[in-house]
């Protein structure tokens, strides 16, 4: 075949459409926001369009401008109705929510569920105006401040997937963020937090200059860098001089990246001398790294996300993709269109349940709590009908393990029939649904905190991997056992040894051989002693013998459970410093703080859910003159303990020193590939995108009792529903970043959801405001009647401190990780009138938090 695409005759046909399209559009290229980067006006100079013959006639022109959207807006008059968007928002997003209207000269395009952009079914993930070859859709940041003249391009720190964007700046000013096209976790692809909510960065609530105060009741007093590092470390020596080395230790965060993380740890160990340095990890995917390693020998998903698109069953368990992970789940739900069968495993109905385009097969509907009944159900199916993968058993797996297991998961009392009371999901239910993940080609399993947070998050993790090995789910494309992590460094904040027992890389601290390997570079002996999990922490400060705790990017007085118990440790502390943005919750009870860098401001890397490390780069000078990275480091140095890095490359070239599964990572190769996947290493130098494939990391996969165990945490007359919690789109996490960002158009304040009727039960109407009351105490929040809750069941978020999500949370958590069981609380709602006590004692203590900020200290000069 030959195709002709220049010759005379398509030149003129293209200046003829071109003058077509320029008669009814604005002739303001010299003010318009796209001037410079703009398709239309490119083609027009391209076919040499210098005016027009036709006259005026009928137009758009005269169009208003839709900007109800607090991110970009809508110019109709500037609109060539080419449908780019349309196709952006179906084929990309998968949302649905563009469609062009009328036909001929009155076609335009239009959002779909509502009369503008804000009151649509529109998710902003920005895919649209990312498509428009016009300035028809645009983003106000660039209306305002004009075209950006420079892009560097670095990693969204928000959650899991990892998206690479370019900032494009003026200067050091952002103007906007562009999905990167050629990045692996998102191909061209965002949502509406990593695409728009980075104004954070440089919000007025940002502190930037070094504080210290002797009590939690004094002012706050402004200090030098050199103040503060002194004044900290001669604290952190007077307590363990006073208390003993074990008195004190330090949190790292799954927000900061792994160079920073690692430091931490290397500072608790090798400065502090102890291993008390536990991560947020804690308290979502501990679970995770200890059910994986026990099975499959590794603390990881075994695929990338490429993987879900070779996909013939999809299993979703206790996660909600397209709100905790949109640019994942807007590639699952590709996946789903094209044919894939899915099973989702939740209480509650999520997104991906039915929607006109996507919908599931099988909705497994349990009770919160029953995840590990389940999971045998299904496996019990697998057995005892025949639908083990024999041949891959054969190859892959410890045989006696096996036996054991075959012989435990045929027991009657685990079949569909037996459970069905427990899990409240019909036995021919989960029958099928066993059958089609067994039967139904490539079943890929993906799951969140759903699954991690529960007293049996372990025993589910490693129910999962059981199920995944019994039906040779493993080892290729399409397959697999997927956490879907929660923050930006999860991942990596595991991997960089931030827990109590484990040095970087997942080896014990027992371990002669490693903890020697660090010794020779640390030039400092380490204990062999575990150290204290976040939780132990807690109970030592309240009994006195924890006295100080160094906490870098991490909010526990917001995110952990029981948050009275929490509170009242941190007033049992001496010294506890953190290190953050904002006078978070846990700032507010703090004696130093030190500012901290968002990821605009440093070099770094961070690892995303599917093992990928991606780089970090500064696009502005940090606002309080040094990266977090910097900070540690010279606290290590007041210390006694040497470091001296110049750049954060240094630091993670140490890392593949350590680490056997980082030996070849370096930033030189990172630039060079874009990202990579660890292992990374002389047996895999460009990185794994799928683990497991000839052989487990542990050789042969080792199949494990799970034994399901009622939680203590039960209903009864006085607490007759339970309580389950998760995101939502448009907020993240504890909300210090996106509550400061216009996202809160969408999610002002944390919501209850319940069932009609459990609403009518207790004469609860839609919007009332409703006391949450638990063992641990009673929030006041307002409620939203949804069928999407089962009868007996409700459900909140958690971005608003105010809303106290987790003054209800009990200290119940995971066997093994001591992981806290989120997702069962046992509760009773009533209609209110007020805020609870809880929140009036909160609101009070941070009207006064916020007072002491601004006050001045007894003495300062004026």
């Amino acid at each position: 075949m030959e195709v002709t695409t220049e010759n005379d005759a398509l030149f003129r046909l293209r200046r003829g459409v071109m003058e077509l399209y320029i008669s009814d559009h604005p002739l303001d290229c010299l003010t318009c926001s796209a001037n410079g980067n703009c398709e239309l006006q490119d083609q027009a100079g391209r076919v040499g369009l210098r005016e027009v013959r036709y006259a005026d006639g009928q137009n758009h022109l005269q169009e208003a401008t839709d900007t109800s959207n607090p991110y970009f807006a809508y110019d109709p008059s500037k609109c060539i109705v080419c449908s780019r968007c349309v196709r952006a928002c179906s084929d990309i997003q998968g949302t649905y929510a563009l469609t062009t209207t009328e036909r001929g000269f009155d076609s335009r395009i239009a959002a779909a569920g509502g009369e503008d952009f804000m009151s649509s079914e529109c998710v902003s993930c920005g895919a649209c105006v990312a498509a428009c070859p016009t300035a028809a859709l645009m983003e106000k940041s660039v209306i305002e401040m004009g075209q950006p003249q420079r892009s560097v391009t670095t990693t969204c720190a928000y959650c899991g997937v990892g998206c690479s964007l370019n900032a494009e700046l003026q200067g050091e000013k952002v103007i906007r963020m562009v999905p990167d096209l050629n990045g692996g976790a998102n191909h061209g692809h965002a949502c509406v937090k990593g695409r728009f909510a980075w104004g954070y960065a440089t919000h007025a609530d940002r502190i930037t200059t070094p504080m210290i105060r002797s009590s939690i009741r004094d002012p706050w007093r402004e200090v030098s860098w050199e103040e503060a590092i002194a004044h900290t470390a001669s604290e952190l020596r007077r307590l363990q001089e006073k208390y003993g080395a074990e008195s004190i230790g330090s949190i790292t965060s799954s927000r900061c990246s792994n160079e920073e993380t690692y430091l931490v740890q290397k500072l608790t160990r090798a400065a502090f001398g102890v291993n008390n340095v536990d991560t947020c990890a804690r308290v979502c995917h501990s679970p995770t790294g200890y059910g994986l390693k026990q099975t499959l020998g590794e603390s990881a998903g075994t695929q990338d996300f490429d993987s879900v698109m070779q996909a013939d069953v999809i299993m979703v368990i206790g996660a909600n993709p397209t709100d905790g992970h949109p640019v994942f789940g807007s590639r699952m739900k590709q996946r789903l269109r094209q044919g894939a069968k899915l099973i989702v495993a939740d209480p509650r109905a999520i997104d991906l349940v039915d929607t006109p385009h996507v919908r599931a097969t099988h909705h497994l509907k349990l009770l919160p709590g029953t995840n590990v009944a389940l999971i045998n159900a299904l496996a019990h199916v697998v057995v005892t009908e025949g639908l083990v993968d024999e041949d891959f058993i054969v190859d892959r797996r410890e045989a006696e393990a096996f036996n054991k297991w075959r012989t435990f998961i045929a027991d009657p009392r685990h079949s569909p029939e037996a459970t069905a009371s427990v899990t409240g999901v019909p036995a021919d239910e989960v029958r099928a649904a066993a059958r089609l993940y067994a039967t139904g080609g490539n079943a890929a399993i993906y799951y969140g905190l759903g699954v991690t947070e529960h007293s049996q998050g372990s025993t589910m993790v490693m129910g999962i991997a059981n199920l995944a090995m019994a039906t040779g789910n493993i080892g290729r494309p399409g397959v697999g056992v997927n956490p879907l992590r929660g923050q930006n460094n999860v991942q990596g904040s595991c991997d960089m040894g931030s827990f109590p027992h484990e040095l970087p890389g997942y080896r014990h601290v027992s371990d002669v051989a490693t903890r020697e390997l660090f010794e020779s570079v640390w030039g400092v002996p380490l204990s062999d002693e575990p150290g204290l999990r976040i939780p132990n922490m807690f109970d030592a400060a309240i009994a006195g013998s924890f006295k100080g705790l160094y906490v870098q990017g991490e909010d526990i007085a917001q995110s952990d459970p029981n948050t009275g118990h929490v509170t009242h440790a941190l007033e049992s502390l001496e010294c506890l410093v953190v290190q953050d943005l904002f006078l978070n919750e846990t700032a507010k009870f703090a004696h130093v703080f030190l500012p901290g860098a968002s990821f605009l401001e440093k070099d770094g890397t961070f690892t995303n859910a599917e093992r990928r490390i991606s780089r970090i780069r500064k696009v502005m000078r940090p606002l309080a003159v040094y990266a977090d990275w910097e900070v540690t480091q010279m606290l290590s140095n007041a210390l006694g303990s040497p470091m001296h890095y110049s750049h954060p490359s240094e630091i993670m070239d140490e890392i593949a020193r350590l680490t056997p599964t980082f030996h070849d990572v370096s930033y030189a190769k990172l630039d060079r590939l874009g990202s990579v996947q660890w292992p990374c290493n002389a047996a895999h130098p460009d990185g794994t995108p799928t683990m497991h494939v000839t052989e487990f990391v542990r050789g042969k996969g080792r199949f494990m009792l799970t034994e399901y165990v009622a939680t203590d945490e039960r209903v009864n007359r006085r607490f007759p529903l339970l309580l389950t919690t998760g995101r939502i789109l448009s907020q993240y996490n504890v909300g210090a970043q996106t509550r400061r960002t216009a996202n809160n158009a969408w999610h002002p304040e944390d919501i209850l959801e319940l069932h009609p009727v459990d609403a009518e039960d207790r004469g609860i109407r839609d919007g009332d405001w409703v006391g949450v009351q638990s063992r641990a105490g009673e929030p006041v929040l307002r409620a939203r009647i949804s069928e999407r809750m089962q009868p007996g069941v409700v459900y909140t978020t958690f971005h608003w401190p105010g809303s106290g999500a987790n003054v209800v949370t009990t200290e119940n958590s995971d066997w093994a990780t001591n992981c806290p069981e989120y997702k069962v609380t046992a509760v009773q709602l009533s209609r209110v009138e007020q805020p609870s006590t809880w929140q009036k004692q909160f609101a009070q203590f941070s009207e006064e938090q916020m007072k002491l900020l601004k006050q001045e200290p007894a003495g300062a000069s004026v």
